[in-house]
């Protein structure tokens, strides 16, 4: 299990504040980013949060995954590692 989480299918209008207060719940959140537009600055609809540890990160998948935020049924699981484009 590694400790950072993605986090998508969020509302337009979530920060990273409102990321990191749902999160901590389950632990400790050492980072929650929303990531945005490069160009707008707008959300994308999704997120990464990174735990302290993995027992925490594992609670959260297993409590949040499927749930509700803001009318909209988010996906959290294990971030992938980011694939090279070419």
């Amino acid at each position: 299990m590694q400790n950072k989480l993605f986090v998508g299918s969020l509302p337009w209008a979530t920060d990273d504040a409102q990321l990191q207060e749902l999160f901590s719940q389950f632990g400790e959140v050492t980072s929650a980013r929303v990531m945005t537009d490069k160009f707008t600055g707008r959300s994308r609809g999704f997120g990464f949060v990174e735990f302290a540890n993995d027992a925490d990160a594992q609670k959260a998948v297993e409590a949040l995954d499927g749930s509700t935020l803001g009318g909209r049924q988010i996906v959290v699981n294990v971030a992938r590692p980011r694939e090279e484009r070419n």
